[in-house]
C-alpha cells in the first residue's frame, strides 16, 4: 500500500517523497488511519520499524486540518468501526499567528536523544504543513526552549523533567492540549518515571486524543493504558522472531580479562564501518573509549554523565563518520536513529533479554543487514540461556584465539557451551594480540507491585529506497 492510500494530505505526501519514502511500514499502515479518525490506540511494535512517522504524520494532518480552538472530537459512536472509510478533511484552515498560538499535540519521550529525534521528525515531515514545533529537555540552558515556546507552537515534544519546570514556572500550559502521545511508555517505567507521567496527567484535559506506544507489552503498561485510553484499538505489529531477522546474531564467550583485546581485534576488520558498542554502566564506556583511543581507534562515549553538549556532539560525529565507534551505556538502547549501523557489540552483556532485543535492533534497520556480536564471560551464562529461550533458538559461538597470561586460569567458557566437548582454539600463540580471530561459526547442539494505580485522573517495506519513516 503506498502512502497515497492513507489518505495523507498534499504536504505531507510532499514531504515523505521528498524523504524517498514510498511504502509505509506495518505499523504506519495499521495505526495512521486510526489516528487520523481520532481513536485513542495503544502500539505495540519492534524497534525500528518507523513507529515516530506512525504518529507525527497523522498529528501534523489533524492539527494541520482543525481549526484553532475545535478541540478533539473523541469518536464514541465509532468506537468499534474501522477507520478506513473515516472522513479527513484534506484542507484545513490556515495556521494561526504565532501570538495565537497554543500548545495542541504533546510528545512525552525518556530521553533527550529521543525527544531531539522526534522533533527533527516532526520538522520534516512537516516542513509544508504551516505548523511549529519545540523540543524541550533538561541538560541544557533552558533559555532558548523558553524564546521557542513564548513564539508559540503547535506541537511541544518533552522529556518529563524539562516539562514539569516550565509548568511549575508558569512558561507553558498544557490544558488545551487536543493530542497526548506518551511514547516509549516501559522506558519510561523502567527509568522511574512514573510519579512524572502521573503528575503530567493532572494536567491534560480529560477530552483528548491519546496514543500510547511501547515495544514491550508487561501488565504494569496495560494498566497504564486501562487508566489512559478511552475505547482505545490496539495495533501490534507481530514479529516471527523478538530479534529483527536482518540481523545476523554471533556469540563469543571470553574471559572479562580479554574482552578489551577482541573488541580491538573486531574493530580491525574493515567490515566494521560503523560499530555502537554497548557497556553496562557509564564507567564501563568511559574505560572501553580510553583503551581504544590509546589503541588509534577513534571511538566516543555517549551516557548520562556526558553533558548534553557532548553527548550531541559524539552522535553527530557518529552519524557524519567522522567517529567510527560510538560506545554507551543503555541510555542509547532505544530511540538512537542512525543510518548504516554494521554493527552492534554486546560488550557486556544485558542482564534483561527485552534490553538485548533493543540493544541489536539499532542495526539490520530498513532492510539493511547488520551483525550484532555479543561477548560472554561465564558468570553470565544464566542470562544468555534468558536470552536464548525469548529468541527461540541458540545464538551461534564464534571462536576466537586469544589466551589468557601464563599462570591465569583458562576459563572454561573459552568458546563452548555448558555440557559441550572443549575444542581447540583456531590459533596457538601465547600472547594476547594474535594477528587473527577466526569468525567461523561453531554450531551448537544441545510479582512485584504495580507501577500504575488508582484510577484515570479527572484532570487528566515492499519496495522503495528507505522503508523506515
Amino acid at each position: 500500500m503506498p502512502f497515497q492510500k492513507l489518505k495523507l494530505i498534499e504536504p505531507l505526501l510532499r514531504a515523505v517523497r521528498s524523504e524517498g519514502y514510498t511504502i509505509p511500514t506495518a505499523i504506519q499502515s495499521e495505526a495512521i488511519p486510526y489516528v487520523l479518525a481520532g481513536r485513542d490506540l495503544l502500539g505495540c511494535a519492534q524497534t525500528g520499524t518507523g513507529k515516530t512517522a506512525a504518529f507525527a504524520l497523522p498529528i501534523l494532518q489533524l492539527l494541520h486540518s482543525r481549526p484553532v480552538g475545535g478541540g478533539h472530537a473523541h469518536p464514541q459512536a465509532a468506537a468499534h468501526g474501522a477507520p478506513h472509510g473515516a472522513a479527513v478533511a484534506h484542507g484545513g484552515s490556515h495556521p494561526p499567528a504565532a501570538a495565537h498560538r497554543r500548545i495542541r499535540a504533546l510528545i512525552l519521550t525518556p530521553t533527550r536523544e529521543l525527544a531531539a529525534q522526534i522533533g527533527e521528525s516532526f520538522r520534516v515531515y512537516g516542513q509544508h504543513a504551516g505548523l511549529r514545533h519545540t523540543v524541550v529537555f533538561g541538560g541544557v540552558n533552558q533559555r532558548p526552549q523558553v524564546q521557542a515556546i513564548r513564539q508559540g507552537v503547535d506541537i511541544l515534544v518533552a522529556t518529563p523533567g524539562r516539562l514539569l519546570d516550565l509548568i511549575n514556572q508558569r512558561v507553558l500550559s498544557i490544558r488545551e492540549i487536543e493530542i497526548f502521545v506518551l511514547d516509549e511508555a516501559d522506558r519510561m517505567l523502567d527509568m522511574g518515571f512514573i510519579h512524572d507521567i502521573r503528575r503530567v496527567i493532572t494536567q491534560i484535559p480529560p477530552k483528548r486524543q491519546t496514543l500510547m506506544f511501547s515495544a514491550t507489552m508487561p501488565k504494569e503498561i496495560r494498566a497504564m493504558a486501562d487508566q489512559l485510553l478511552t475505547h482505545p484499538v490496539t495495533v501490534t505489529v507481530p514479529a516471527e522472531s523478538p530479534a529483527a531477522d536482518t540481523v545476523e546474531q554471533s556469540l563469543y564467550f571470553i574471559d572479562q580479562t580479554l574482552k578489551s583485546d577482541l573488541l580491538k581485534l573486531l574493530l580491525q576488520k574493515p567490515e566494521m564501518t560503523r560499530a555502537l558498542v554497548f557497556t553496562r554502566t557509564k564507567r564501563g564506556a568511559d574505560r572501553v573509549v580510553k583503551r581504544l583511543v590509546q589503541a588509534s581507534i577513534p571511538a566516543e562515549a555517549i551516557h548520562s554523565d556526558k553533558s548534553q553538549g557532548e553527548r550531541t556532539r559524539a552522535l553527530e560525529n557518529f552519524k557524519r563518520g567522522r567517529t567510527r565507534v560510538l560506545v554507551a551505556s543503555d541510555i542509547a538502547a532505544r530511540g538512537l536513529d542512525v543510518d548504516s549501523i554494521s554493527h552492534v557489540i554486546n560488550y557486556d552483556m544485558p542482564a534483561e533479554a527485552e534490553t538485548y532485543v533493543h540493544r541489536i535492533g539499532r542495526t539490520g534497520r530498513a532492510g539493511a543487514r547488520g551483525q550484532a556480536i555479543t561477548f560472554c564471560t561465564g558468570e553470565q551464562r544464566d542470562a544468555l540461556r534468558v536470552i536464548e529461550k525469548m529468541l527461540g533458538r541458540p545464538i551461534p559461538v564464534l571462536q576466537h584465539t586469544l589466551k589468557l597470561h601464563p599462570g591465569q586460569a583458562q576459563p572454561s567458557a573459552h568458546g563452548q557451551r555448558p555440557g559441550q566437548a572443549p575444542h581447540r582454539s583456531a590459533g596457538s600463540g601465547e600472547g594476547r594480540n594474535p594477528k587473527h580471530a577466526s569468525h567461523k561459526p561453531h554450531s551448537p547442539h544441545q510479582q512485584k507491585k504495580p507501577f500504575w494505580q488508582g484510577k484515570r485522573n479527572a484532570h487528566p517495506p515492499a519496495s522503495g529506497r528507505r522503508a523506515n519513516p
